[in-house]
């Protein structure tokens, strides 16, 4: 009975969400939105898969000519897929607030997978990465870090975006988690080896705006674009899968407020 009503409730939050959504979405916004897939998701975690399912048709608006510095519509922002996130009913769920590339962020959360998942029973954990400074850097493909140098930016460890390149790891035995070498070990710490296990990474438009600032500054533009069209050329080279939100710091409180569990 309890499971029932759960679930009722959960179906009227998401439709509640989703009618929302619709109001705002941009009609230019693409329906393709493609994230990788969930090879990696653990048997009975089908509150998550249903999750990830739905994140992966949610829109993503990358036809960007121009953004402003404060986004104010949520035609600006990925909302149906936050929406989607916030709704989320599980109460095994926490949000990182990551801002450092060269931090052991992505180490950090395939750890709190594995304890939440086999240690505690919860399949259905659902980890999201609140991504802004350098670590912001990593959630970009990697024609726009070559075409605006982002190395310099990301410091001495990164000459290119290593953290998108899915690693040999991915493709071992999916049985066997305790093997060392395996899709669940430090082997396969990368963005997509965490996408595939249902980590959802939100992307910080009030970074976007800072690193176009700093590109100007640098004399990094080889368009010669404004601000708000640098801006706008960067958040169109999100890599797929990644929730854009108007700001990390200001959409942690929205997912503390729905029950994630903050760490840093």
């Amino acid at each position: 009975m309890i499971g029932t009503t759960l679930q009722r409730r959960q179906a009227l939050q998401l439709g509640l969400a989703a009618g929302i959504g619709a109001a705002f979405v941009a009609p230019s916004a693409p329906a393709d939105a493609k994230s990788n897939d969930s090879a990696l998701l653990p048997t009975g975690s089908n509150a998550l898969r249903e999750l990830t399912d739905r994140l992966a048709k949610a829109p993503r608006r990358r036809d960007f000519k121009t953004v402003p510095m404060i986004l104010t519509s949520p035609d600006q922002w990925d909302h149906e897929a936050l929406s989607d996130v916030i709704a989320y009913q599980s109460k095994a769920k926490q949000v990182w607030d990551n801002t450092d590339i060269a931090s052991p962020w992505l180490n950090l959360m395939r750890n709190a997978l594995n304890a939440q998942i086999w240690s505690f029973k919860h399949p259905d954990f659902l980890a999201v990465s609140a991504t802004h400074g350098t670590a912001h850097l990593a959630l970009y493909d990697q024609s726009i870090w070559d075409k605006y140098q982002l190395a310099k930016l990301a410091g001495d460890k990164f000459q290119t975006n290593t953290l998108i390149v899915e690693k040999k790891a991915q493709s071992a035995s999916l049985e066997n988690y305790e093997d060392p070498a395996g899709a669940f070990s430090p082997e396969d710490n990368s963005i997509p080896a965490l996408m595939s296990r249902g980590v959802v990474f939100m992307s910080c438009h009030n970074a976007i705006w800072e690193e176009a600032a700093g590109l100007l500054k640098a004399n990094v533009n080889p368009d010669k674009l404004s601000h708000e069209a640098l801006a706008a050329e960067l958040t169109n080279h999100l890599i797929p899968g990644v929730v854009l939100t108007p700001g990390a710091v200001g959409t942690l409180p929205e997912l503390q407020q729905a029950g994630f569990h903050y760490a840093k």
